[in-house]
Protein backbone atom coordinates (compact mmCIF):
# COMPACT_ATOMS: atom_id res chain seq x y z
CA UNK A 1 0.00 0.00 0.00
CA UNK A 2 1.41 3.68 -0.66
CA UNK A 3 5.07 2.01 -1.66
CA UNK A 4 5.24 4.45 -4.47
CA UNK A 5 4.67 7.04 -2.29
CA UNK A 6 7.98 6.50 0.20
CA UNK A 7 10.85 8.04 -0.26
CA UNK A 8 14.20 6.11 -0.72
CA UNK A 9 15.52 8.39 2.59
CA UNK A 10 13.82 11.30 4.46
CA UNK A 11 15.83 14.06 5.53
CA UNK A 12 14.76 17.05 8.15
CA UNK A 13 16.53 19.64 5.75
CA UNK A 14 17.97 19.84 1.98
CA UNK A 15 20.91 21.81 4.30
CA UNK A 16 20.89 18.32 6.49
CA UNK A 17 22.11 15.92 3.45
CA UNK A 18 25.77 15.06 3.54
CA UNK A 19 25.93 15.21 -0.75
CA UNK A 20 29.52 14.44 -0.28
CA UNK A 21 28.69 11.29 0.73
CA UNK A 22 26.67 10.46 -2.34
CA UNK A 23 29.56 11.88 -4.75
CA UNK A 24 31.36 9.19 -2.86
CA UNK A 25 29.10 6.86 -3.96
CA UNK A 26 29.26 7.47 -7.61
CA UNK A 27 25.85 9.96 -7.71
CA UNK A 28 26.66 12.69 -10.21
CA UNK A 29 23.78 14.28 -10.89
CA UNK A 30 21.15 16.14 -8.36
CA UNK A 31 17.40 17.16 -9.65
CA UNK A 32 15.72 19.55 -7.08
CA UNK A 33 12.15 20.63 -6.92
CA UNK A 34 12.17 24.22 -5.72
CA UNK A 35 9.83 25.63 -4.11
CA UNK A 36 9.65 24.37 -0.21
CA UNK A 37 12.54 22.06 -1.12
CA UNK A 38 15.27 24.70 -0.92
CA UNK A 39 13.61 28.00 0.01
CA UNK A 40 10.08 29.41 0.82
CA UNK A 41 7.13 29.56 -1.93
CA UNK A 42 8.37 31.44 -4.71
CA UNK A 43 11.50 32.92 -2.67
CA UNK A 44 14.67 33.31 -4.26
CA UNK A 45 18.07 32.21 -3.43
CA UNK A 46 19.10 33.06 -0.07
CA UNK A 47 22.54 32.56 1.35
CA UNK A 48 21.64 28.45 2.68
CA UNK A 49 21.10 27.61 -1.08
CA UNK A 50 23.71 29.85 -2.29
CA UNK A 51 26.34 27.73 -0.22
CA UNK A 52 24.90 24.47 -0.86
CA UNK A 53 25.33 25.02 -4.84
CA UNK A 54 28.68 26.66 -5.21
CA UNK A 55 29.54 23.38 -2.89
CA UNK A 56 27.91 20.76 -5.10
CA UNK A 57 29.58 22.55 -8.00
CA UNK A 58 32.51 22.47 -6.03
CA UNK A 59 32.26 18.52 -5.72
CA UNK A 60 31.53 17.86 -9.09
CA UNK A 61 27.46 17.46 -9.25
CA UNK A 62 25.76 18.34 -11.73
CA UNK A 63 22.23 19.69 -11.11
CA UNK A 64 18.99 20.26 -12.35
CA UNK A 65 15.67 21.86 -11.56
CA UNK A 66 12.49 20.11 -12.27
CA UNK A 67 9.55 21.72 -11.31
CA UNK A 68 5.36 22.04 -12.66
CA UNK A 69 5.65 26.06 -11.74
CA UNK A 70 5.47 28.26 -15.34
CA UNK A 71 9.39 28.94 -16.86
CA UNK A 72 9.78 32.67 -15.45
CA UNK A 73 10.26 31.66 -11.80
CA UNK A 74 12.28 28.53 -12.66
CA UNK A 75 14.64 30.11 -15.16
CA UNK A 76 15.16 32.97 -12.58
CA UNK A 77 16.24 31.03 -9.85
CA UNK A 78 17.87 28.96 -12.15
CA UNK A 79 20.07 31.95 -13.53
CA UNK A 80 22.03 32.72 -10.32
CA UNK A 81 23.48 28.83 -10.24
CA UNK A 82 23.78 28.07 -13.53
CA UNK A 83 22.53 24.55 -13.90
CA UNK A 84 19.37 23.10 -15.69
CA UNK A 85 15.93 23.09 -15.89
CA UNK A 86 12.33 22.10 -16.14
CA UNK A 87 9.23 23.89 -16.41
CA UNK A 88 5.70 22.56 -16.46
CA UNK A 89 7.19 18.79 -15.62
CA UNK A 90 3.80 17.58 -15.05
CA UNK A 91 5.42 15.74 -12.14
CA UNK A 92 4.58 13.12 -11.13
CA UNK A 93 4.79 12.16 -14.74
CA UNK A 94 8.39 10.58 -15.05
CA UNK A 95 9.37 12.38 -18.43
CA UNK A 96 10.43 15.62 -16.64
CA UNK A 97 13.04 13.24 -14.37
CA UNK A 98 13.64 11.89 -17.76
CA UNK A 99 14.73 15.31 -19.54
CA UNK A 100 16.75 16.51 -16.65
CA UNK A 101 18.67 13.46 -16.42
CA UNK A 102 19.19 13.71 -20.56
CA UNK A 103 20.68 17.15 -19.92
CA UNK A 104 22.73 16.27 -16.88
CA UNK A 105 24.26 13.46 -19.22
CA UNK A 106 23.43 11.32 -16.13
CA UNK A 107 21.27 7.82 -15.20
CA UNK A 108 19.45 6.96 -12.96
CA UNK A 109 22.11 4.64 -11.29
CA UNK A 110 23.83 7.85 -10.59
CA UNK A 111 21.22 10.71 -10.36
CA UNK A 112 19.71 11.73 -6.87
CA UNK A 113 15.95 13.53 -6.42
CA UNK A 114 15.34 15.48 -3.66
CA UNK A 115 11.53 17.17 -3.17
CA UNK A 116 8.87 18.38 -0.10
CA UNK A 117 5.95 16.32 -1.43
CA UNK A 118 4.93 13.23 -1.98
CA UNK A 119 2.04 13.50 -4.88
CA UNK A 120 4.59 14.85 -6.81
CA UNK A 121 7.98 14.96 -6.25
CA UNK A 122 8.52 11.57 -5.10
CA UNK A 123 6.01 9.68 -7.12
CA UNK A 124 7.61 11.29 -10.07
CA UNK A 125 10.84 10.25 -8.79
CA UNK A 126 10.26 6.80 -8.18
CA UNK A 127 7.77 6.78 -11.34
CA UNK A 128 11.38 7.48 -12.88
CA UNK A 129 12.98 4.42 -11.03
CA UNK A 130 15.42 7.18 -9.48
CA UNK A 131 16.84 7.86 -5.71
CA UNK A 132 14.51 9.85 -3.69
CA UNK A 133 14.78 11.78 -0.88
CA UNK A 134 12.00 13.85 0.63
CA UNK A 135 12.28 16.57 2.74
CA UNK A 136 10.44 18.47 5.51
CA UNK A 137 9.00 21.48 3.79
CA UNK A 138 11.13 25.18 3.93
CA UNK A 139 8.43 27.16 5.08
CA UNK A 140 5.02 26.03 6.96
CA UNK A 141 2.63 28.58 5.42
CA UNK A 142 1.44 26.66 1.92
CA UNK A 143 -1.05 27.75 -0.75
CA UNK A 144 -4.34 25.76 0.39
CA UNK A 145 -4.01 22.93 -2.76
CA UNK A 146 -0.85 22.30 -0.99
CA UNK A 147 -1.97 22.27 2.39
CA UNK A 148 -4.53 19.99 1.39
CA UNK A 149 -1.79 17.60 -0.35
CA UNK A 150 -0.21 17.55 3.57
CA UNK A 151 -2.78 16.55 5.09
CA UNK A 152 -3.63 13.42 3.05
CA UNK A 153 0.36 12.84 2.76
CA UNK A 154 0.39 12.50 6.75
CA UNK A 155 -1.19 9.27 7.14
CA UNK A 156 1.07 8.06 4.42
CA UNK A 157 4.32 9.70 5.93
CA UNK A 158 3.43 7.97 9.35
CA UNK A 159 3.38 3.89 7.91
CA UNK A 160 7.15 4.82 6.34
CA UNK A 161 8.23 5.82 9.12
CA UNK A 162 6.68 2.88 10.69
CA UNK A 163 8.97 0.61 8.24
CA UNK A 164 11.54 2.56 7.58
CA UNK A 165 12.13 4.28 11.65
CA UNK A 166 16.30 4.13 10.57
CA UNK A 167 15.93 5.65 7.01
CA UNK A 168 14.84 9.22 8.67
CA UNK A 169 17.79 11.66 9.21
Amino acid sequence: MARFLFPTEYYDSTYSINFEKYYKLGYRGIIFDIDNTLVPHNAMHDERSRKLFKDLKELGFKVCFVSNNKEPRVKEFNEEVGGQYIYKAGKPKKDGFQKAMNLMNTTRENTLFVGDQLFTDIWGANNAKLHSILVKQVAKKEEIQIVLKRLLEKPILLLYLMKHPLKHK
